[in-house]
């Protein structure tokens, strides 16, 4: 089954090297058979590496040791659930499912769009096949993941496997990285379709129109996977912390940020036919920042919990990205003339301004996260001294520039196109101040003196209220028009244009999690090494090891503490946290327990037993809000999906009206003049 696999693979490559000649060859020559037999390659790909992904995901799951990949990742104890997650838990596997799900994006994009972008297409399959070859490239002849032990001549078996990392054996490992992939691996459409429209110098703006929804869908993807990790570091690192600046979280962060940027500056070339190169530039930076954080996470470049471990692998990722931002940039200069703005910007308060100021920030965020994660790297280069970067340093960058983001949420919808007048100012930002102002003079008096946290607050609510008002003007209209009660008038008004309103919910998602960001200035810790039966306190909380009990299966040893919760006095919970030892690799984990409330969380983890043995040592948390970020998130999810759906109403985002109507004000003032 392994040659299979290995042909399969083998064959692939030759396939994507064949349609990636064949497309570049038959736009050139305008030669529709080659393009068609590009097609066909696209497919024939997806099926040989869907073939080789079946061979090495039955070998998991059989336990067919021989594989050197599978015995270094899989064991018989696990369970169903982790030999599968086992796919793309380790270096060779993991490259494989990068490029079976580049397969399956390619197949879709080369379906769905095979009757119309004729011109376009061929390009678009030449960018996603030289990708495709890149990685391979990798799984043929660098990282090939069919392996198998050998002494002399003979294929040997191991008797079992060493399992899975035992950090990666939770149910949230088995959505996390696919997610991640899907985000990161899906980032290649937009920009194929982007660089196809700057060779065949397509007029008007298809490339963004075709893309747009998938950039959506792309970035919920992503989302959802660092929403997942967050939630996988908060519940099994056993540190109590969701985000920790780590190099590989901030991999995965980076092509989000330049993803969102790129959402909201692709509605400025839709209406204005403004910013057209920084479009171009950002949707390549995301492309370009998901290979880069692939690469971060295998090349050995940075140190992270979350990486592979150190491999020269880093090299060919550098080539690639060397090479592409390359020829992108030349393709990009080339075409300057092609990509002039059509309109300008006219007063700067204005939505355009606003927009592109947000766009400012996202990219200042982007580049502090970038640097810092580079830095130990450049300075060991430079003075061959490591100097690493911890998380105080992104925090202060950081912070001012979320909370500014957040103050142009909610500006955003309180200005109007073009420029906005003093008096339509006053009348918007009126109440929205207010509530701020009230609200953090209120929390202020209650006893808060963190600068950062009472700013935070305010503007949650601030961008709360200016979203709220635009759901309640929008929805008392058609309430009062239509004869309709108010919650169905909301639905109504969503309906009538789910983009905006979908964005808005969006917004308000982004609020709600800020409220639980913000509650991380508040938090409490402590470690106690504590014997059975005696209390230690954390905040209002009271705890005592009533009990601790052990026990094993086939996959783990394990240790579980009972630990009596109690506030003034009252037993309100018992929370169990427990301690593992993993049979096959003899490396420990923690399962947390925690108490989750709106107001805050409870968390202990049993870090080690008790130096007498008579008792254990817990780590103990208390996280104000934490939880408001998990509902957060929901709320985004909500949003997004919401503004997947065609609206009821189609709006024309075409700027030829636009364009019209400044062009015809302007003849009527040329005639007046005259």
């Amino acid at each position: 089954m392994e040659n299979v696999g290995a042909l399969s693979l083998l064959l692939a490559f030759c396939v994507a090297l064949f349609a990636l000649f064949s497309s570049i060859a038959g736009a050139w020559k305008k030669n529709m058979f080659l393009v068609a037999a590009a097609r066909r390659g696209v497919y024939l790909v997806w099926l040989l590496i869907t073939t080789a992904s079946g061979i090495l995901l039955y070998g998991l799951i059989e336990g067919d040791y021989r594989l050197q990949y599978v015995a270094m990742h899989a064991n018989k104890a696990m369970p169903l659930l982790y030999k599968i997650t086992a796919w793309w838990g380790g270096q060779e596997g993991s490259l494989l499912f990068w490029s079976w799900i580049l397969a399956c994006y390619g197949a879709v994009v080369v379906f769905t769009n095979r009757k119309q972008y004729k011109t376009m297409l061929p390009w678009v399959i030449g960018v996603l096949m030289s990708t495709q070859v890149f990685f391979l490239i990798l799984n043929n002849f660098v990282v090939p993941p069919f392996r198998v032990w050998a002494i002399g001549r003979g294929i040997i078996a191991m008797p079992d496997g060493q399992g899975l990392n035992p950090l990666l054996q939770t149910p949230s490992m088995a959505i996390h990285p696919p997610m991640l992939y899907l985000g990161y691996v899906g980032f290649i459409v937009p920009f194929a379709f982007a660089i196809a429209s700057l060779i065949t110098r397509q007029p008007g703006d298809e490339w963004i129109h075709t893309t747009r929804r998938w950039t959506l869908v792309t970035w919920l993807f992503q989302t959802v996977g660092i929403v997942l990790g967050m939630g996988w570091a908060y519940y099994v690192l056993g540190w109590g912390g969701y985000w920790a600046w780590d190099p590989v979280e901030n991999a995965s962060v980076l092509p989000w940020i330049t993803a969102t940027a790129f959402l909201h500056s692709v509605m400025m070339q839709e209406k204005k036919g403004m910013m057209k190169v920084w479009n171009m530039v950002l949707v390549s930076a995301t492309f370009f920042l998901c290979i880069f954080g692939t690469m971060l996470t295998r090349s050995g470049l940075v140190q992270s919990v979350h990486a592979f471990g150190v491999s020269s692998i880093g090299n060919y990722f550098a080539t690639f990205l060397a090479i592409g931002i390359a020829a992108t940039v030349w393709l990009i200069l080339d075409r300057l003339e092609f990509l002039k703005s059509e309109s300008h910007l006219e007063s700067v308060v204005s939505r355009e301004s606003s927009f592109l100021f947000n766009n400012l920030v996202l990219l200042a965020s982007c580049f502090a996260v970038l640097w810092g994660t580079l830095f130990p790297v450049i300075s060991e280069a430079v003075t061959g001294e490591k100097i690493s970067v911890d998380a105080p340093f992104f925090n202060r960058v950081n912070i001012p520039i979320g909370l500014f983001l957040l103050f142009l949420t909610g500006v955003g919808p309180l200005v109007a196109w073009r420029r906005s007048s003093a008096d339509s100012l006053k009348r918007n930002f009126l109440w929205p101040l207010v509530s701020m102002a009230v609200l953090m003079a209120g929390l202020f008096g209650a006893g808060i003196r963190n600068e950062y946290a009472l700013l935070s607050f305010g503007l949650c609510l601030f961008v709360a209220v200016t979203i709220g008002t635009e759901f309640f003007k929008g929805a008392a209209a058609i309430a009062e028009k239509d004869k309709m009660n108010f919650l169905r008038a909301t639905v109504e008004l969503t309906h009538r244009n789910t983009r905006r309103y979908g964005g808005y919910l969006v917004h308000m998602g982004v609020v709600v999690m800020f409220i639980g960001f913000t509650g991380a200035a508040f938090n409490k810790d402590s470690v106690h090494e504590a014997s059975m039966g005696q209390s230690f306190r954390i905040g209002r909380y009271d705890l005592k090891i009533s009990d601790i009990k052990d026990g094993e299966n086939d996959n783990y040893a394990w240790m579980k503490a009972a630990i009596d919760v109690y506030v003034d006095g009252s037993k309100i919970d018992t929370l169990e946290p427990e301690r593992r030892i993993y049979k096959a690799s003899r490396q420990p984990a923690s399962e947390v327990a925690i108490r989750r409330r709106l107001n805050e969380d409870l968390f202990l983890n049993f870090a080690a037993m008790a130096t007498q043995g008579q008792g254990a040592v817990i780590q103990a948390y208390v996280f104000p809000l934490v939880s408001w970020i998990w509902v957060g998130f929901w709320v985004v999810l909500f949003g997004t999906i919401i503004c997947l759906v065609p609206s009821k109403i189609k709006y024309s985002y075409a700027r030829t009206e636009v364009v019209g109507a400044v062009t015809g004000r302007r003849a009527v003032e040329a005639h007046a003049k005259s």
